[in-house]
């Protein structure tokens, strides 16, 4: 196990992965036990240590985010390489690691060095509302949060402060908070105005729905 983890001992195992050690978010419903939570994190880390990333660029990064929000329109499969594509270009490595048994994950946030961040998602949800959702809530413990931090996250539940900022910041990056505000005060209901203000927004109508859903 120690050499799985490359650590020397339990203590810098618990050091490195333990829970006091990472900005857990969960949910009463689904808690992830603490090795499983540790060995997807080092999954992704594995991921992460295989993919070439330029420096990272906080300006860079900012315009990637500019062109995945548009990317959310595209076939998943395609996005998500345009959007592994983008972030690399920018310092991020973007993993996918599929969920383990005990852990009930969306995805997690973290520096693997000073000059590569780590994006990890994993697709737990399969419609495009969470996955995107997820992306842009984890972007932005990048750019806004330590880099001394591990943010994992089981749902997109408002949790602590910096969890709510996260929330807020993918929100409005999604859809810019004006635009938002004026289309719930029309409270849609139809399926057929969600997919006109999605189109006018540029982005996935999932998007719009799971917002809808959690306003």
């Amino acid at each position: 196990m120690l050499t799985f983890f490359q650590v020397g001992s339990v203590d810098a195992w618990t050091a490195r992965y333990g829970l006091a050690n990472v900005a857990y978010r969960h949910s009463p419903k689904f808690k992830s036990s603490e090795f499983a939570l540790a060995t997807w994190l080092r999954l992704g880390e594995i991921e992460a240590e295989r993919e070439e990333c330029a420096d990272f660029s906080e300006s860079r990064f900012g315009h990637a985010i500019g062109k995945v929000r548009g990317l959310t329109r595209e076939p998943i499969v395609e996005a998500l390489q345009q959007t592994a594509k983008l972030c690399n270009e920018a310092g991020v490595a973007l993993v996918l690691v599929q969920p383990l048994p005990k852990t009930a994950l969306s995805g997690a946030a973290w520096w693997l060095t000073l000059r590569k961040a780590v994006i990890q998602l994993t697709a737990r949800h399969k419609s495009d509302d969470h996955l995107w959702f997820s992306f842009f809530h984890e972007a932005a413990h990048i750019l806004l949060h330590s880099k001394k931090g591990v943010f994992v996250d089981e749902t997109n539940d408002n949790g602590a402060e910096q969890e709510k900022e996260a929330n807020e910041w993918a929100s409005s990056n999604l859809v810019p908070r004006s635009a938002w505000k004026q289309f719930v005060a029309t409270s849609p209901r139809r399926a057929h105005v969600v997919r006109a203000f999605a189109e006018e927004q540029g982005i996935a109508p999932g998007i719009v729905v799971g917002m809808l859903q959690h306003k």
